[in-house]
């Protein structure tokens, strides 16, 4: 009878810490693209990166092994989307773009080729956006808010340029 207690206090406790953080979350201010604090938009980009990302950069976002050199099909491997890599060195628009456009459109490369599908016409604007904002919020907090003020440096860099 104790064990059962014990077991649903248990379930009591982590039923409202999972409140307390999605409260925490809907709460905080988005900045850019990516609503990694929107709980719903989370959630749906939590299944979306299981069904189409998953496979190649990892359930746990670590990517594959030796991702900074070419394999043998001269290819780059998937790189991490965790705080390892270097996905939150970019502005949520670039990875909006290389998720829908592919790196090579992206970034304007010139012979060059990569194994990152091209995602448009597969999943629309909002599912890609769904699944960057569950890659995101998966980083530790001081990660989040670099890329935070990264977004913010790079938006006043493209209102800029338009005047």
């Amino acid at each position: 009878m104790r064990a059962v207690i014990v077991v649903a206090g248990l379930a009591l406790a982590a039923a409202v810490g999972a409140v307390a953080v999605y409260q925490y979350l809907d709460g905080r201010p988005e900045a850019g693209l990516l609503r990694p604090n929107d709980r719903q938009v989370v959630l749906q980009g939590a299944e979306i990166y299981a069904e189409n990302c998953a496979s190649c950069h990892g359930a746990d976002l670590r990517g594959q092994p030796d991702w900074r050199s070419p394999g043998p099909d001269g290819l780059m491997p998937a790189p991490p989307h965790d705080e390892t890599g270097h996905t939150w060195h970019h502005p949520d628009e670039t990875l909006f773009r290389i998720t829908k456009e592919g790196v090579v459109a992206a970034a304007n490369l010139k012979n060059y080729t990569s194994a990152m599908p091209i995602y448009d016409g597969v999943l629309t604007d909002e599912e890609i956006i769904a699944a960057l904002s569950w890659i995101k919020a998966q980083w530790p907090e001081e990660v989040r808010d670099r890329h935070d003020q990264l977004n913010v440096q790079y938006q006043a860099q493209q209102e800029e340029a338009s005047q």
